[in-house]
């Protein structure tokens, strides 16, 4: 599967997760939100911002790791050169989780070889 059918996945099951919690399947949301932090592509930052923002359920399931695949300056930086209140959100969620040692001894390459080692079990 590409990163394009990944995020058509992604969008289609987070609106169904918008529309009625539960509705949407959180764990492949979860499994495509990895896939795109993997990759590590700053432009997918808000559509992970906007899945971890559908539900409560969703949000839980979501790391907010998993919004920093290009690293955490990047991840900060794109955000920032967003003007939408989705945008804001996310720059302020990251700065929070910043303050609050959410990414301490945070790498890119640590995080997804975690997720890597879970994937393989």
């Amino acid at each position: 599967m590409d990163l394009d059918e990944v995020r058509s996945l992604l969008a289609a099951h987070t609106w169904l997760e918008e529309l009625s919690q539960g509705g949407g399947d959180t764990e492949l949301m979860k499994l495509c939100c990895v896939q795109l932090s993997h990759a590590g592509d700053p432009h997918d930052v808000l559509l992970v911002w906007r899945v971890k923002s559908a539900s409560m359920d969703a949000d839980c399931s979501i790391g907010l790791p998993l919004l920093c695949g290009s690293g955490l300056a990047t991840t900060r930086a794109y955000p920032s050169s967003r003007r939408s209140p989705e945008a804001g959100a996310a720059l302020r969620r990251l700065i929070r989780g910043e303050e609050a040692g959410d990414f301490e001894d945070f790498c890119v390459e640590g995080h997804s070889a975690r997720y890597a080692a879970h994937c393989a079990t």
